[in-house]
This record gives structure tokens, C-alpha cells and sequence, in this order.
């Protein structure tokens, strides 16, 4: 499925298969998540996508042919491939640990074709082994809902009470590590949006209310899902004192003024880029330790505009997942 130009409809093309370059792995697709960047991208709020474009980075694959110099992994091996799609290595962002911040980074399905496809290639090194127990589609959304939530979920620090904003895909996820980590989840979705309330709860919210409303405690940290500015000064009133604000969207509206106040006491109001290889090795390492399920929507190839749709205006709850073979 290919998106032609920005703020098109993806369009079904039969392309020829690609192959594997030094470095590089061909993979099989079995499944790929359906993300809020994706809206983004297609929508023409993030500026540059090569087009055409072939979007989605939350894809998993059985790799069917390895390129010259790859070595960790063999045909028949299954991974994920996530938004971070390469990196320079050289550059003082990539020296110093931060290669999220790379200037040279190449981004799945943003400046490279990604997994809404039968067939990708990907940067061997970029790559994850996928764990055992979750099957391909219910691993697809942890490539980046999951990855990049937990990127934000660390930079929330250590807090007790930990409020999420905006309760789709990455919150869901979150929301179940959390608990399984002993903490407190106060979780925010539209007004209105009872179903949405009720599946927080599911998730195991200890509270679950409107995204205008105050929580019923102070919070210790914050995590904004929603890319709506105007939650950033509500969230900073909902966090006590040196608590923490985070920005885990690619692209938000327009923050509104604030009072100084807001922030005062020591509150940190932050975003987050991208994500780290570090970052994947970490997540795996706590879904070893805590099992999340990631309630997958399936949606056949075919009908990726449906569950971008269905995304966009919130219909799914849990995480949209696309296969191209039913």
C-alpha cells in the first residue's frame, strides 16, 4: 500500500520484490502495526517523507534472504523492525549514546519503505529478535507503541502515581508494565468516550477519567500520548511538585500560553525523539519480566485506509494491526 503523495489515500500497487543489500535483511512481512505517526505522515503534519512511500514501522518478518556481511541473523529468523531504521554511527549524537538524535538517522516507512507490504527490507543491525509467546501480530505493536512508549515511560522517572494521557496503543501497553512494576495508573481519554474509560480500567487504571478533568491525587509524572498542546498545561497542573510532564508524540498542536506557576517547583516538561537500539534491549528485557497483551485489531493489507481511519478517529481500542495473508 502506497501513499503517492501527502494527504492522499494509500493505493494498492504491485511493485517488484526488493533484495537484501550489504547489511541488510529482506524479510517476509507477517504483520505490521498501524501507528499514530503513520497519521502523520499520510495526514502531511511531519514535513519530508520520501514519496512514494510505502509507511509502517512496527513490522515483523521472517527473514527470507540476508545480505553480504550480516552474520546475527540467517533466513528463518523472526524480527521486528521499528522506527529507527539506521544512523550514521559516527556523529557525536551517535558517539554519545543518543543516536535517536542522529541527524543522519533513516526513519521506517518515513525516508525508507516500511511494512505495509508482503515484502521489506531493513538494516540487519536495526533489527530485534521478537519474544517467544507473542505471536507476529500481537508483537507488531510493541515495535513502536511499545518501544517509544517505554523510551517516555523511563523518562518519567520513578513516581509512584503515573498519569497517561491519551489511552491508545503505547498507553495500553504501558498501563500493563506499570501495574506490573508495582505503580499507580491514572489514565485520560476524551470526554465522552465511555467505552475508552472502560478499557482503561480493564488495563488496570486504579482511576480513569476525561482528559480535561483533574486526577483524583496529585501525580508524580505525566505522559502525553494525545498530540494535543492544550493538554501540556493541563497535565503540568495534574503533577505535584518536581513532577514530570513528557511529550512522547512525533507531532503535536500548537502548546498554548501558561502560567509560570504551572512549572514552577521544579516541574520538567520534556519530549522524546525517536528511540535507541538501548531502548529496545531494555524494553525486551521488562517484557521478559512482565507480560503485556497488546489486543490487536487485524486488518487485512488491503484495507490499511480502514484502520487508519478507524485509528484516527479512535474506534480502536488496544492496537491496529495490518497482515497481508489471511
Amino acid at each position: 500500500m502506497v501513499l503517492p503523495s501527502a494527504g492522499a489515500r494509500l493505493e494498492p500497487r504491485d511493485l517488484p520484490q526488493p533484495s537484501a543489500g550489504p547489511g541488510e535483511v529482506l524479510l517476509q512481512v507477517q504483520a505490521c502495526g498501524v501507528c499514530r505517526t503513520d497519521l502523520h505522515i499520510v495526514d502531511g503534519e511531519l514535513a519530508h517523507p520520501v514519496l512514494p512511500l510505502i509507511p509502517g514501522h512496527e513490522l515483523v518478518g521472517r527473514i527470507v534472504q540476508v545480505g553480504s556481511g550480516v552474520t546475527a541473523v540467517r533466513p528463518g529468523d523472526r524480527v521486528g523492525v521499528p522506527w529507527l531504521g539506521g544512523t550514521c554511527g559516527v556523529c557525536s549524537w551517535c558517539g554519545s549514546g543518543r543516536e535517536n538524535l542522529c541527524d543522519e538517522a533513516r526513519f521506517t516507512g518515513y525516508t525508507v519503505n516500511g511494512g505495509y507490504a508482503e515484502y521489506a527490507v531493513a538494516a540487519a543491525e536495526y533489527c530485534f529478535p521478537i519474544p517467544d509467546g507473542y505471536a507476529d501480530v500481537e508483537a507488531a505493536p510493541l515495535l513502536c507503541a511499545g518501544l517509544i512508549g517505554y523510551r517516555a515511560y523511563r523518562f518519567a522517572g520513578q513516581g509512584e502515581r503515573l498519569g497517561l494521557y491519551g489511552f491508545g496503543a503505547a498507553a495500553h501497553i504501558l498501563a500493563q508494565l506499570a501495574r506490573g512494576e508495582g505503580r499507580e495508573v491514572y489514565a485520560f481519554v476524551r470526554r465522552g468516550d465511555e467505552e475508552g474509560r472502560r478499557f482503561a480500567l480493564e488495563m488496570g487504571a486504579r482511576w480513569a477519567g476525561w482528559s480535561d478533568e483533574r486526577p483524583p491525587v496529585a501525580l508524580d509524572a505525566a505522559i502525553l500520548f494525545a498530540p494535543v498542546g492544550a493538554l501540556v498545561p493541563v497535565a503540568l497542573g495534574a503533577v505535584t511538585k518536581g513532577g514530570v510532564v513528557v511529550c512522547a508524540g512525533i507531532h503535536m498542536s500548537d502548546i498554548p500560553r501558561f502560567p509560570y506557576r504551572l512549572l514552577w517547583e521544579e516541574r520538567l516538561l520534556r519530549s522524546v525523539a525517536n528511540l535507541t537500539r538501548a531502548d529496545g534491549q531494555a524494553f525486551l528485557a521488562a517484557l521478559a519480566r512482565h507480560r503485556v497483551s497488546t489486543h490487536p485489531v487485524v486488518y487485512p493489507l488491503a484495507r490499511a485506509n480502514d484502520a487508519l481511519d478507524d485509528v484516527r478517529a479512535g474506534r480502536v481500542k488496544g492496537a491496529a494491526v495490518l497482515v497481508a495473508r489471511e
